[in-house]
This record gives C-alpha cells, sequence and structure tokens, in this order.
C-alpha cells in the first residue's frame, strides 16, 4: 500500500522538473577554476567579481572531499556561503558535483575513501594497473558517492526549495574511462562475462566503450533518482569531447557523448540534459551535436536544449554565446576558469552578455518569427540565410570580408564575428552582435548576382562591371528601408539611439557591426 504514495511523490517532482526546466531563464554563466570555491574568503571574493562582469548564473564545484571530510560528518559551510553570497549579488548557482569522478578521475573523493581502496576498488586498465579512477561496478563505491549527494541535495531543498537560487545541478563531471576504452577491474570483468558481452555485441574499442557507457548511466540513474525525490531541480552530465581523432580511452570513454546518446537516454532518464565540454576548434559543430531530437520513444518532442557548462575562456568567446543562443536558442553559455581569465579574454562576455539581457527583454515581450547565429573566422567567412516566407535571402559575412578595413589584411589572426540575427516580422529583422556584415536580397536578385571585384573604395574596379550592366535584370529587389542603432529596455521597447545610413551602409548596400563594436541593429526592408 505504500507503494502508491511514493509513485505519487515521484511523479508530481517529476511534473515539477519538467515546469522548472521550461521556465528556467537563459543562463549567461561562468564557470569558476577548479579551486576558486574551497575557501570562504575565495567565495566572497569571486562572487562580487563575477557579478560585475555582468553574469547571472555562476557555476560552482561542490566538494566530495570538502563536505564530508569524515564519513558520515557533513559540513555545508562552503555550499551555504556561495548560496548567501549569490543571493547578495542576484546571482544564480549550478553547482558541480565533484563526487566520485572529476575529468574522469576520483581526485575529489574524501581521503577515507581514497586510502580504502579494498573497500572502495579502482578500474584497471587492459594491462590490469590500478587507476586512480573509483570503479562504476562498486556496490560500496556507489553507496557512498549517493549518500553524500543525497544530502546535498537534502539540504538545498531544505535551503533553497523552489530552486530560486540554485538552479541546476551537474551530476559528477565529465565521466569516462582512461587508458582503456573500459574498466578491466575484476567486478567489471564479472558483469561484462555475466551480460556475454562480447558474444552479443562483439569486440574492440567501440563494443568496450558502449559497456562502458551502459555502467556509468546506470551509475549516473541512482544519483538522478535520489535527486528527484527531494527536489524538481533540473539535472545534467556534462561531456569531454572526443576530439583529434583520439581513440576510446585516449579521450574519456563512454561519457554522454553525442554517439552515445541512446544509451546514456535509456539507462539514465532521469537526467534532463547532455552537455558538451567545448575547447576545440569547431565549435559550431560540436554545439550542433547536442542541440537534437532525443528521447525516440518521445515521437523525437523532446529535444537535449543546448547547454554548453564550459567553453574555453578566450577573446571569442562572446560571439560564440551570442551563436549559440541565435542559432541553438541555447539554455546557457558558460566559460571556463573565468575567475582567471585576462580582461582582454572576458570583455566579449562581458559585452555579449549585455546584448543578450536586452535580446532575452524583447523576446520576452514580443516573440520573434525565426532566429539564426552567426559566427565566422578566417576559414569560415560567410553563410547565406534564406527567408523563404518573405523571399528575403540575407548574405551574412565577416566584418573582414569588406575590401577597406586594413585590420584584415595586415597578417593577423581574424577575431571571430559573431551575432545573432532575428525576424520581428515581414522586412522587419534584428542584428546583434560584432564584426559582421549582412545583405539582404530577394531570390531572383541573389541568383542574377555575379561575383565582383572591389576596389579600396568599395566600388567595382573599371572595366570588371561591363557584363553584369549588359544584362537584363529580371524581377524586383529589396532596398534598406531604414538602419536604427538601438538599446532595448527591460520592457523590450526600443530605445532610439542614431541612425545608419550613407558611409555606415554602405550608401544602402548592407548592414555592418565593426569588428571590435558590440550593438543592436534594427533593420527594415522595402522591396523595389
Amino acid at each position: 500500500m505504500r507503494k502508491l504514495p511514493l509513485l505519487l511523490a515521484g511523479l508530481c517532482c517529476q511534473l515539477s522538473m519538467f515546469a522548472q526546466l521550461s521556465t528556467l531563464q537563459p543562463i549567461l554563466g561562468g564557470e569558476l577554476s577548479n579551486s576558486a570555491a574551497t575557501s570562504v574568503a575565495d567565495i566572497d571574493e569571486v562572487m562580487p567579481r563575477m557579478a560585475r562582469l555582468g553574469l547571472n548564473t555562476v557555476l560552482v564545484p561542490a566538494y566530495w572531499e570538502l563536505m564530508e571530510p569524515t564519513e558520515g560528518h557533513f559540513d555545508f559551510t562552503l555550499i551555504d556561503r556561495t548560496i548567501s553570497r549569490a543571493r547578495e549579488q542576484g546571482l544564480k548557482v549550478v553547482f558541480l558535483w565533484f563526487g566520485a569522478w572529476k575529468n574522469s578521475m576520483s581526485c575529489y573523493a574524501p581521503a577515507w575513501f581514497k586510502q580504502d581502496v579494498r573497500r572502495f576498488p579502482r578500474a584497471m586498465n587492459a594491462g590490469g594497473k590500478q587507476l586512480e579512477i573509483a570503479s562504476c561496478f562498486s556496490d560500496n563505491v556507489l553507496r557512498a558517492d549517493l549518500k553524500a549527494f543525497s544530502a546535498l541535495m537534502r539540504h538545498l531543498s531544505e535551503l533553497d526549495p523552489r530552486c530560486e537560487t540554485v538552479v541546476m545541478m551537474q551530476v559528477e563531471n565529465e565521466i569516462g574511462m582512461l587508458e582503456s576504452a573500459r574498466d578491466h577491474s575484476p567486478l567489471a570483468e564479472k558483469a561484462y562475462k555475466a551480460e556475454r558481452w562480447a558474444e552479443l555485441h562483439g569486440t574492440g574499442d567501440q563494443s568496450d566503450e558502449q559497456f562502458m557507457a551502459k555502467y556509468y548511466a546506470r551509475y549516473v540513474e541512482q544519483l538522478a533518482q535520489a535527486a528527484r525525490q527531494v527536489s524538481p531541480m533540473p539535472l545534467y552530465v556534462n561531456a569531454a569531447m572526443n576530439s583529434r581523432g583520439r581513440k576510446p580511452g585516449e579521450y574519456p570513454s563512454a561519457g554522454p557523448l553525442a554517439h552515445l546518446v541512446d544509451i546514456w537516454n535509456a539507462e539514465a532518464p532521469t537526467i534532463d540534459l547532455l552537455a558538451p565540454d567545448i575547447y576545440d576548434t569547431g565549435f559550431k559543430q560540436w554545439a550542433a551535436q547536442y542541440a537534437m531530437p532525443l528521447r525516440p520513444q518521445d515521437g523525437g518532442k523532446v529535444k537535449n536544449r543546448l547547454f554548453i557548462p564550459e567553453s574555453r575562456c578566450c577573446e571569442n568567446s562572446g560571439q560564440r554565446a551570442l551563436y549559440a543562443f541565435g542559432e541553438h536558442q541555447a539554455l546557457g553559455f558558460s566559460p571556463f576558469a573565468i575567475d582567471q581569465a585576462r580582461p582582454e579574454e572576458t570583455q566579449s562576455v562581458t559585452q555579449a552578455y549585455a546584448l543578450l539581457r536586452q535580446v532575452f527583454a524583447l523576446e520576452q515581450a514580443h516573440k520573434p518569427q525565426n532566429s539564426w547565429g552567426l559566427l565566422f573566422d578566417q576559414e569560415d567567412k560567410e553563410r547565406i540565410v534564406e527567408d523563404a516566407a518573405d523571399d528575403v535571402v540575407m548574405t551574412c559575412r565577416h566584418f573582414f570580408t569588406l575590401p577597406w578595413d586594413a585590420r584584415a589584411t595586415d597578417g593577423s589572426t581574424w577575431p571571430e564575428g559573431g551575432a545573432m540575427l532575428l525576424k520581428l516580422g515581414k522586412h522587419d529583422y534584428l542584428l546583434a552582435g560584432s564584426g559582421v556584415v549582412v545583405d539582404f536580397k530577394t531570390r531572383g536578385e541573389k541568383a542574377q548576382e555575379e561575383q565582383r571585384r572591389l576596389g579600396e573604395d568599395g566600388f567595382a574596379e573599371a572595366g570588371k562591371d561591363a557584363a553584369t550592366q549588359a544584362r537584363k535584370f529580371q524581377g524586383s529587389r529589396l532596398g534598406l528601408l531604414s538602419v536604427d542603432e538601438v538599446t532595448i529596455d527591460e520592457m523590450g521597447r526600443f530605445c532610439y539611439q542614431r541612425r545608419h545610413n550613407g558611409d555606415q551602409t554602405h550608401q544602402g548596400r548592407h548592414a555592418r557591426i565593426s569588428v571590435g563594436d558590440w550593438k543592436i541593429l534594427h533593420i527594415k526592408l522595402y522591396r523595389y
């Protein structure tokens, strides 16, 4: 008879979680470096500084070793201080559970756990070497980790029952097996043989990684279920990418990677999001892998909303944030170790987040009809965006593709150009970002366009355009009716700053935002 109340309680918590996730505000985040919240003094110093950078959310480690220094005795001093300082600064918090694993390793387990190898066995590589990686096949490892994590979740539910300050929880950190694709410890081998894995699924790195993913996900599901019993807080797991041609075990094998989503969704259904940590080149390609339909049993209706909890903090971070929100309607973006970054690296984050706050206010008041993300560098310079409903083709490029900016050809690496491009209505667009240029044409005009060689003044070189001039033009064209630089207030209303025309639009040819400038342009078109 007790099963029904428990079932109803679990169902209510699940529904509450869905409501929590759907109403979560976009996360303009920054993740602290690993040791930035290990003392009260550090927390007191860093939280105001994060607010001044323009973040609305700080991702903060929750350290098992400091929370349970003596087995069974919990100290929430650092957790409580983080929450109180966040509230003082008007910040939200995402805690990162540095429990059994952090970047694959068990370095944040308490000393009493680390020293008792017999009770808490380690994973082994294919050669039988013990690793500083707790084995996920050990019930003792799971019970110890689960006890501490459950205590943390209960404490948070008492301190912040409506998840008003602590808005999400990361379960473990970059889970994955290193040195081998799977664990070869005695407990792991026992499970491998019991499932007749080699017989049913074959052998090799791919098969071993799938086996390991199944058990990592099952382990995480135990923690997620315990959390869900006490809190509607959304839960996610993060993945270290399988980049640079590495094989499983050379990268953290079996984590929540894009090619393993079916296994992770089947074995850890309580986890709400799978999130990529993006440090390598190819930002757009990595992001796209995690903004895709998941859980086929739901007919593809449930999407893994893109959330990037870690990205390399660099001078292009702000541009990448604009792209993620514009292209994928991301839940959030967060440069890593932002507390240690140089001012020239955090400047773009502050500038981009200031624009994004304004765009979010506009989106809240007036739902855009569509949005796109733009991200350009020296190699990837152009994107064609087609708005078929209104016969508009937008050619979007890096600002340095314009012929008159000397910085484009001085031999230095181009800073990335990034922006959100939103459709507000018919022939009505918003461009928010830095280092981009956009022109607008009808499909017919675009089809008839011929690439022209331009001189330093932006006009065609003498004698190079005769063929184009002689050819009869068919159809209609689009022109710039107005390009206004604006800000957007908290109610989503435009605040006019200045009109861009003449030289600022190349006499009506395009809308542009220079490299180094961060602006919002309201663009209206007309047809003739």
